[in-house]
């Protein structure tokens, strides 16, 4: 199997983190599991709770070797920097040893008690601060800072997003191949997240105004 090292995505919100992300589970082709942190109440999710407790069951992990297909799927472990604080126990604790190749060789789901092997998980993180991440879970990690795209390659991710969107509906072929350049210009000012959000708008509002190419008054 693929063995790569567990990353950080580090960068500013709606830049496409997540995006590419899924871009690395799809062309591994190995499955993709997101895990919130923003969203989780429950410090065992990633681990599992004892059976003991009333409604427990397993965790992330566990699942995602036990129920998919492969034994290196892509978990994707998404705003790691807002992991809530409030938790009854540490929602980070179990990736102590998780994101260690000798020690996630023996992993044991507190729910399920049967070691598994989970040292060929493919971990991809992504943060927008890396000062609210612990030390040790840092150390880790292998960071890449993301920085907001400009010029050339901001214009480039547009252009892309544009085509994307376009082959991803059947009404995308009512419109040209490419924008105009001076719509692309526009979008190129925006962060990627922006972008996604006003080209929705510009097809939208071009259909209304019958015409088969986006001007940067659609936006």
């Amino acid at each position: 199997g693929l063995e790569v090292t567990p990353m950080l995505l580090l960068g500013p919100a709606g830049i496409g983190k997540t995006r590419f992300a899924r871009k690395i589970a799809d062309l591994l082709g190995t499955g993709m599991n997101l895990i919130s942190m923003s969203s989780m109440t429950a410090g065992w999710l990633l681990s599992g709770s004892s059976s003991q407790w009333k409604g427990s069951k397993p965790g992330k992990v566990f699942q995602a070797l036990v129920d998919g297909q492969y034994a290196n799927p892509v978990i994707v472990v998404d705003e790691v920097d807002k992991a809530s604080a409030n938790a009854q126990y540490d929602p980070l604790g179990a990736l102590y040893g998780l994101l260690e190749h000798d020690s996630a060789l023996d992993f044991t789901d507190e729910f399920a008690e049967v070691s598994i092997d989970a040292s060929q998980v493919v971990w991809v993180f992504t943060a927008n601060d890396e000062r609210s991440i612990p030390g040790p879970i840092m150390n880790r990690l292998n960071v890449f800072e993301v920085e907001v795209p400009i010029d050339e390659t901001a214009r480039r991710v547009a252009l892309g997003l544009y085509q994307t969107i376009r082959a991803e509906h059947g009404w995308g072929e009512r419109f040209a191949a490419e924008p105009e350049p001076n719509t692309l210009e526009c979008l190129a000012k925006l962060v990627p997240r922006e972008m996604r959000r006003a080209l929705m708008t510009g097809f939208g509002n071009a259909r209304l105004d019958g015409r088969d190419t986006v001007k940067p008054c659609d936006l």
